[in-house]
C-alpha cells in the first residue's frame, strides 16, 4: 500500500460568482450517470440502482475503459458493494493496445474512511484506492485493502479538491470518470472540476422528495447555476443518452435598474 499525502494547494481563481474557476493542473473529466425520466439517480429508499438496460451497462463500460481512473463516494460504494469492471473482450483489447492496464484504479471517496471490509468491493480483482483525510486514513493502515491512499491536505472536514486533482495528474491520471454520487458531483461542479457529463434517461419514473438527483447539495442560484452545452444526443430502444459539456464562460448578469 502506498500512501500519498497531498501538497498544500496554490490559490487557484474564482470568479465573481463565488464558483471556482477550473482548477490548470487536473485530469479531464466526465461525469457517468443513468437516471429516470423525472431525473432520479435511485429511488426514495436510495436502492442500488437497476433501471438502465444492458444497453446502458455497456455504455458506462465503454466510458470507464476510456478513462485512467474512477472516482465515486462512499454512499455509492455502500449501496451497491462492488464497482463495475471491464469485462467486455474487445474493451480489454483497446486498453492493451493502447498500452493501458486492464482495469483503471477504483477510487473510493470517503472523508471519515467508514468503510466496512467485508464488501465485495474488496475482493473484486482492481486496482483499489482510497481518498480520505488524515483521520479517514487510519483505519486503513495496515492489511492490504487499498493499493494507494490518497490524503487531502490536514482537514477532517472535506477535500480540497484542486489539491487532490493536482495529486492525480502527477499519478498520470489524464482522464477520470465520476460515477457519483449527487454530493461528489455538487462539490466537483462548484470547484470548476467537471469537464463533461454523460447521461442516460431511462423510461421509469420513481418520484420521492428524498430521492437523490445527479446534483445533490445546497444547490446553485439561477444566475450563476454551471451551463451545458449539448454535444450528443442519441436514442436507443427507450432510452435516450446525452453528452453535455460544461461551458466555461463566465455568467455577466444584466444591470438591473438604477
Amino acid at each position: 500500500m502506498k500512501k500519498i499525502q497531498a501538497d498544500t494547494a496554490a490559490a487557484r481563481p474564482r470568479s465573481h460568482s463565488g464558483i471556482d474557476q477550473p482548477c490548470v493542473r487536473r485530469p479531464s473529466t466526465t461525469v457517468v450517470l443513468a437516471m429516470s425520466a423525472d431525473g432520479k439517480i435511485a429511488d426514495a429508499m436510495r436502492s442500488p440502482a437497476r433501471f438502465g438496460s444492458a444497453t446502458d451497462k455497456r455504455h458506462l463500460e465503454e466510458q470507464i475503459a476510456r478513462c485512467d481512473a474512477v472516482l465515486f463516494g462512499a454512499a455509492t460504494l455502500r449501496a451497491y458493494g462492488t464497482t463495475l469492471p471491464i469485462t467486455s473482450p474487445d474493451l480489454l483489447q483497446q486498453r492493451q493496445a493502447q498500452g493501458q492496464p486492464a482495469q483503471p484504479p477504483q477510487i473510493v471517496c470517503s472523508a471519515s474512511g467508514q468503510l466496512d471490509p467485508h464488501l465485495r468491493f474488496f475482493q473484486q480483482p482492481i486496482p483499489r484506492w482510497l481518498l480520505t483525510t488524515p483521520t479517514g486514513a487510519q483505519a486503513w493502515q495496515t492489511g492490504d485493502f487499498f493499493d494507494h491512499i490518497l490524503i487531502s491536505g490536514g482537514s477532517d472536514v472535506g477535500f480540497d479538491w484542486p489539491e487532490v486533482f493536482s495529486q492525480l495528474a502527477t499519478a498520470r491520471i489524464q482522464h477520470l470518470a465520476i460515477l457519483g454520487g449527487g454530493h461528489l458531483v455538487a462539490s466537483l461542479l462548484a470547484e470548476g472540476c467537471i469537464d463533461e457529463l454523460c447521461l442516460t434517461i431511462c423510461p421509469v419514473l420513481l418520484g420521492g422528495q428524498s430521492a437523490p438527483t445527479p446534483v445533490a447539495g445546497l444547490g446553485f442560484p439561477a444566475a450563476i447555476a454551471p451551463q451545458l452545452e449539448l454535444v450528443a444526443v442519441n436514442q436507443v430502444d427507450q432510452e435516450v443518452f446525452l453528452r453535455y459539456r460544461v461551458r466555461r464562460e463566465t455568467f455577466e448578469p444584466e444591470p438591473g435598474p438604477v
